[in-house]
């Protein structure tokens, strides 16, 4: 190993980045952590987790992430609370900069997740995780027997809706035009449910709320500029994710919307020695299992690259993989 490189360096705070440093702990590969300012991820702005393993009677989003983050700091993972400005993997050992320090690594695990967009309302913000939603998979089950609002017009926002007709009585699609970018299965799927009504050529204005929780929505027509109030017992935002890989596309592979891509079976990016885990390259499941289970795979992928590399020690595969 080169002298002042660190075996792994993780970029990211979320369940695939503090899972994967949990697991390179543990082999002793002793991860540096460069969690971010706001480490923690989209589970930071998540009240109450009810679907992730092992939680039986849910856990807060902020605490589960803490529980995370110190089990991997058990094992001897280090950790930076500040944001990586720069990247160079052009070469091993690779270059990861926080302002002007400078870190090495022999492997590197990008795990910098993706935010979802939101409206940009003050009430909003209030609001998250107070009946302000940004996943029906995650919080559907909250809405039972309730009537809630479902912003956006593609595919994301189709799926929302029709997953919520399963718990609430009412769910109203919100979109500023007309004309949808779902697809035709999907709009379809979406207008045949009794339970599911459309206002077109509106956007939310506002986002009420009583004693913390959200009560409604005030809407405003794009075409006349009126506004009207709607009761609602829950707001749910599906106008997309942005992945936060602005760092990463000179060097890494990516799709057309930002997301890395890897090697199919693994966590495997265009440049050897770099992985990339959880919704940094996963716009499909996005959930905060499937990010952890991306996480272990990464750090073993980690594991057996440096493993492979001439003179490392081999004890790091040798050891038990659940123990």
């Amino acid at each position: 190993m080169t002298e002042n490189a660190r075996e792994l360096i993780v970029i990211g705070g979320g369940p695939a980045g503090y899972t994967a440093a949990l697991y390179a702990a543990r082999a002793n590969l002793k991860p540096l952590v460069i969690e971010g300012f706001r480490w923690g991820g989209q589970l930071m702005i998540t009240s109450d987790v009810e679907n992730y393993p092992g939680y039986a009677d849910g856990v807060l989003g902020p605490e589960m992430m803490q529980d995370f983050r110190r089990q991997a700091e058990r094992f001897g993972a280090e950790f930076i609370s500040d944001d990586v400005t720069r990247v160079d993997f052009s070469e091993r050992p690779f270059r990861v900069y926080v302002g002007d320090e400078e870190y090495r690594g022999e492997t590197v695990i990008v795990a910098t997740g993706a935010n979802a967009r939101q409206l940009g309302l003050e009430s909003e913000v209030a609001l998250q995780g107070r009946g302000v939603s940004y996943c029906a998979v995650c919080d559907a089950a909250f809405f039972k027997d309730k009537t809630v609002v479902v912003v956006g017009g593609g595919d994301s926002a189709m799926e929302e809706a029709t997953f919520l007709t399963k718990f609430a009585t009412k769910v109203t699609v919100v979109h500023r035009r007309d004309d949808f970018r779902a697809s035709k299965i999907m709009l379809g799927r979406a207008r045949a449910s009794e339970k599911i009504e459309f206002v077109t050529n509106a956007v939310v204005d506002e986002v009420l709320g009583k004693d913390g929780q959200v009560t409604g929505v005030r809407l405003r027509d794009v075409r006349t500029d009126e506004t009207s109030e709607h009761d609602a017992d829950g707001l749910f935002v599906a106008i997309g994710h942005d992945p936060n890989t602005k760092l990463f596309l000179d060097w890494l592979d990516h799709d057309q919307a930002g997301y890395l891509v890897t090697k199919p079976g693994s966590t495997d990016t265009n440049v050897e020695g770099v992985f990339a885990a959880g919704d940094v390259q996963d716009h499909v499941y996005r959930q905060a299992v499937t990010a952890a289970g991306s996480g272990t795979m990464a750090a073993l992928d980690a594991e057996r690259f440096l493993a492979a590399q001439e003179g490392h020690e081999m004890a790091a595969l040798t050891a038990p993989r659940e123990a």
